[in-house]
């Protein structure tokens, strides 16, 4: 009973806290890559990267928000279908065999477990 009455306690103080509204909503621009392009252009969002080259995000799926859902990044052997993680802080876009992780314009590219590449977003 007494476990009871303790978890009622603590969801109220729980709801109190999510409806007080004191907490800071995340921005879009954390939790993932937003574009205003229509699907299918690979334009808007380029990774510029420092081994030189440049990686293309077309986003084939977008959010009401405009948040980019699933995506080809265009590498030189070809489009790799990626797909939005959900994170806490920042986005990844997982793929078979890369992934990217990013904060806002900051991104690294993954190739694999070992070969890592420190990436910039370049908005067209």
């Amino acid at each position: 009973m007494r476990i009871r009455f303790c978890y009622m306690v603590a969801g109220i103080l729980a709801l109190g806290a999510t409806l007080s509204g004191h907490a800071r909503p995340a921005a879009a621009a954390d939790l993932g890559l937003v574009t205003k392009a229509p699907v299918g252009t690979c334009t808007e969002i380029v990774f510029t990267c420092e081994n030189g080259h440049q990686y293309p995000l077309c986003p084939r799926a977008v959010s009401v928000e405009g948040e980019v859902v699933t995506a080809s990044l265009l590498t030189g052997r070809g489009g790799i279908h990626v797909r939005h993680v959900p994170m806490g802080v920042g986005y990844r876009y997982a793929g078979r065999g890369v992934w990217l992780d990013g904060f806002r314009e900051n991104a690294l590219l993954n190739f694999g477990k070992h070969h890592q590449v420190a990436c910039t977003i370049a908005h067209s």
